[in-house]
This record gives C-alpha cells, structure tokens and sequence, in this order.
C-alpha cells in the first residue's frame, strides 16, 4: 500500500451499506449511507474509483452478507477484503456502538494494517460448502427427530430390548399402535418427520459423493480418504471449508487455524497455558475430532479402508500408515500419563490435521507438475 492508497470501511447489512472513506493525507473520514442492492453497489465502486485518483482498497466484516459483495466490487475493480470480525481490535472502553462509528473504524484499522482478511470462496467452493453444511443440518435434525420419537415412547412406557435405530428397530416402531387415537397421531406425525429428514439426508449424501467424483475434488478426495477415520463426508467438507491449501504455509498455521492449538496467556517470567482456543474453522474442528477417535485402536488396515485405498497412489497410502501409527502411540502415550481421553483425543486430531495438510500439499505440487 502507498500513501496514495484510498480506504474504505462498509458495515454491510442485509438492506443498508454505511460507507466512510479516508482520503490519502485525510484524518476525517467522508460518510454516506446507500441501499444494499446491485445498482446502488455498482454507483459506489463507479464514485469510489473516480475520486480515488488513485488505488482504492475497502472492506466489510464477514458475517451474514456473505461474498456477494466482494465480488460485486471486485468485478467492478475495486479491491474488496472480507475481515473476520473475531480478528477485529476493539478498546475496552468504547461502549457505543453505530453503523457509522463500526464502518470509520474498519477504515482506520485498514489504512494502519490491523485487519484480518478472510480468505473468499469462489461461488463454486461456496456452492460445495453450502452443500457439506446442509447436510450436517440435516444430521443435527435427524438427532433432534430421533430423540423426540423416543421421549415420546419413553413417557408412554414403551421400551426396545435391544439397540436403537438399527434395522430390527425400525420395524419394530412400524408395530406399535397406541389406544387413544390423539397418541397414534403424534406417533406417527414423529414417525414421519423422522422419515422425511432421513430422506433429506440421503438426497444430500447422494449429491455430495457426486461433488467428490468431479474432476475438481476426485483426486484431492482419494489421498484424504487413505487415511483411518475419514471418508467421503469428511474428506469434502475438509476440502470445501479450507479451499486453497497451499495458502497454509504450514501445518502449524493450519491447526492454529482450526481452533486447535492451545490458548496462552503469559507474561514475565509465568508460562500459562490453557485448552485450545477453538477459533477459526469449527465445522472442520469437530470432524477431525471425531475422525482422531478411530486411532485410539491399534493400528490396522480394515476391509472398508482397504477398499478406499484401491487405485490411490503409493505415497498417499504410506503416509496414512505413518499416521495411524503415530497416531495411536500418541493417544496411548498421552492417556498412560494420565491425560483424559477427551484431551489426549484433542492432541489425536491437531496431529492429523498437520498429516492431512502434508498430503494436500504433496497432492497439489504433483497436480501442478503434471
């Protein structure tokens, strides 16, 4: 950036964009208010271009808005920055907060480099993402379908001898009928809210393994699929959260930004170290964590995973089994001194995310050289 360089902060919302620009030298910023519409954006990048009379740089604090406007602006070429608002510095005394005062400080914060970007999808990895996350919807529904079905049954004094949801079960709720014809009608109204999300998620998990089998993902989803615990879902919405691996230098940088390295506070001669700060990525963050849960067992080679590994190439399987044995002594080693296995598990999974980084790195540098 130069002294040249125009900087404009936007608080973006769903009707309303406030707009305060810094001029090059200017301590007082220039303030408006405009519609959150394609035209109204197209007339700001117009009017910011022309009285820039030079570079111009604005930004927006991520949130519900999405890209949209990013790409709006940037396709009118205005360069547009995305900032994670978590990242944003805030002074422990300002108590007011407005429109106006959120976008002159986005301003300041920007012309001094204090801004965190985030990095934007293309409209084809937000589509992929969207998908990944309609589907872990999904899965939280059916949770919430499957456990209003059962208190149901629980208040009514119905049990299963058996374990829950397995095919024997399912036919077994199909033969239960109830004396009052008020309790059939919930019953079978949970029944079929079950059946309906159920149905939801096949038709998402279908559309999902299509996404893995395009040439944009197939390759990346092969290498990640040798690995113990992870499997199609896991592996896309890996893919589809992070985007461009390579813009992780390296894999500490990206369990820093998954959330799980731990938090620190300290100061002078005292070292204090707390859990991990759960920042940046969570829908990944808990993948990983329940993927780090099959290396708590020996490490093998099953007939699932043996089938995943079919036609993968040799370098990707061996370094699955490089993790998978490293893996596991680090769960062992961790629970045998006496850290809980929630913990230990933690430590399990910001390892795999470093193995995980390493084998999109190599994946990416062959499909380069190729």
């Amino acid at each position: 950036m130069t002294m040249s360089t125009t900087y404009a902060g936007m608080d973006a919302h769903a009707r309303t964009i406030h707009v305060s620009v810094l001029r090059p030298g200017a301590s007082e910023p220039e303030e408006w208010q405009l519609a959150n519409e394609p035209r109204a954006v197209k007339r700001l990048a117009r009017r910011l271009r022309r009285d820039a009379g030079g570079p111009v740089v604005a930004c927006y604090e991520a949130g519900p808005t999405g890209f949209a406007l990013q790409r709006q602006l940037e396709a009118e070429g205005v360069d547009c920055r995305v900032i994670a608002p978590a990242l944003i510095p805030r002074r422990p005394g300002d108590r007011v907060k407005t429109d106006r005062r959120d976008a002159r400080k986005l301003a300041g914060l920007l012309r001094a480099e204090l801004l965190t970007e985030v990095h934007p999808p293309t409209e084809e990895q937000e589509a992929v993402r969207d998908l990944c996350r309609a589907r872990e919807a999904a899965v939280s529904d059916r949770t919430r379908a499957r456990h209003r079905l059962s208190k149901l049954l629980l208040r009514r004094g119905v049990a299963y001898d058996g374990r829950a949801w397995t095919g024997r079960h399912r036919r077994w709720l199909l033969t239960l009928r109830f004396e009052h014809p008020a309790a059939q009608a919930t019953f079978d109204d949970h029944l079929r809210a079950l059946e309906g999300v159920e149905e939801r998620l096949r038709v998402l998990e279908s559309e999902l393994a299509a996404c893995a089998e395009s040439d944009d993902y197939r390759e990346a989803v092969g290498v990640l699929r040798c690995f113990r615990g992870v499997d199609t879902v896991t592996a896309m919405t890996v893919l589809a959260e992070l985007g461009d691996i390579t813009r992780f230098r390296s894999a500490r940088q990206l369990m820093s930004y998954l959330g799980l390295t731990p938090s620190e506070y300290s100061s002078g001669g005292r070292t204090q170290r707390g859990p991990i700060t759960k920042t940046g990525n969570a829908h990944v963050r808990r993948l990983l964590v329940e993927s780090a849960w099959h290396h708590r067992h020996p490490p093998r080679v099953g007939r699932e995973l043996r089938k995943r590994r079919e036609g993968q190439p040799g370098w990707a399987v061996a370094l699955a089994d490089r993790a998978q044995a490293r893996l596991h002594r680090r769960y062992r080693l961790l629970t045998a001194n006496g850290k809980p296995t929630v913990v230990a598990n933690v430590a399990v999974a910001r390892e795999l995310a470093g193995y995980m980084w390493e084998a999109l790195h190599v994946q990416a540098q062959r499909s380069a050289a190729a």
